[in-house]
């Protein structure tokens, strides 16, 4: 039984759209309905919510890529399918890719098929539900404003209190960035819980590398908060499928300075700033966004790269669906020492591993 989703289907072909139709039907408890034209399928996306939009291509008068930028204005998180002919594959090229979830030509493959709408449905959920979270979060920060200031009031009125109100009000803040960084994890389904295997990562490394207790806790709070300033990165970027253009890479390579910017005004975690800004430094002096190299870069920065470095090829990627072996992963780690990362730190990570 597959999940239920509903999907709209916009096809001038009518055979064509029922065998369609037959095919996706077939598949589980999902709703399909059919429009002949760009325009009545625009009027029932607005008055029907749907998970994803079937489109097929060359229907007549319909420019897709515009097409697809009004489905997106009425639901942004729509997740369309692009329906090719057989042997239309080059013309994947003219088209917005980073606005397309997939491909399918004809015939179609249902085993393809299932995973690509099983997949959709459920991505569409969760960018949906990441929607109203960021919303429920502002309207949280706009609470918390006000909160601030009748604390402010409170401290003025009696500083007996002002310790307790100001652990309140750090604990507030660290909780409401937390959930920051957590939100901005779920935009890609494929970096959940990236962040806090990262920090179990780094937390290995630090215990047997005999760190104070101090210094491990505000590596942790970093390793959770490293990655915060993706905030700023455009979805189109986060989950494009295949390598970044120049100018891509440098919005990404922003992100460590972005994270570090949100983190300043909060005074209390002025040990995990310098952790988040310097996340992305190499060894040999080849990372960003500073380009410090060796003992110039943080102890812990220089934990949180080998920890974050591992994580990520251990993981699946909107850009690479494969995760790494690990002993695939720890060879990469190998032949980065001493360019990427620290060899005493390369060390202490070949150690703890296998409690990884």
């Amino acid at each position: 039984m597959g999940i239920f989703g509903r999907i709209l289907l916009i096809c001038d072909d009518k055979p064509h759209a029922a065998y369609i139709k037959d095919q996706i039907s077939s598949l589980g408890a999902y709703s399909v309905f059919i429009e002949p034209t760009a325009q009545a399928g625009l009027v029932s996306l607005r008055q029907g919510g749907y998970d994803m939009v079937f489109i097929k291509q060359g229907i007549p008068e319909t420019d897709i890529a515009s097409l697809i930028l009004e489905i997106k204005k009425i639901d942004p998180d729509c997740v369309v399918v692009i329906l090719l002919k057989s042997g239309e594959r080059k013309k994947k090229e003219e088209l917005p890719d980073s606005e397309i979830y997939d491909f399918l030509s004809s015939p179609l493959n249902i085993d393809i098929l299932k995973s690509v709408i099983e997949k959709g449905v459920k991505l569409h959920v969760l960018l949906a539900n990441n929607r109203k979270l960021m919303q429920g979060l502002k309207e949280s920060n706009q609470a918390l404003e006000k909160q601030n200031t009748l604390l402010a009031k409170r401290i003025e009125e009696a500083t007996t209190n002002l310790s307790r109100l100001y652990e309140d009000l750090r604990s507030t803040y660290l909780r409401t960035i937390k959930v920051l960084a957590q939100t901005m994890e779920a935009r890609d389904h494929y970096t959940q819980s990236h962040s806090e295997n990262v920090a179990r990562f780094a937390v290995e490394i630090a215990n047997y590398l005999k760190l104070p207790t101090k210094e491990i806790e505000l590596l942790r709070q970093a390793c959770e908060l490293h990655d915060l300033g993706k905030i700023g990165i455009e979805d189109s970027i986060l989950l494009k499928t295949s390598g970044f253009t120049e100018l891509e890479w440098e919005q990404v390579r922003k992100h460590p300075v972005i994270g570090a910017q949100i983190l300043e005004p909060l005074t209390f975690l002025g040990g995990v700033v310098d952790l988040v800004r310097q996340h992305h430094e190499n060894y040999d002096g080849s990372g960003y966004p500073e380009g410090r190299k060796a003992e110039d870069i943080l102890l812990g920065a220089r934990i949180i790269r080998i920890s974050d470095a591992y994580e990520a090829m251990r993981s699946a990627r909107s850009y690479r669906k494969i995760p790494f072996l690990k002993e695939e992963a720890i060879l990469e780690i190998k032949r980065n020492s001493g360019t990427q990362f620290d060899p005493k730190i390369v060390e202490a990570f070949l150690n703890v591993v296998d409690n990884l």
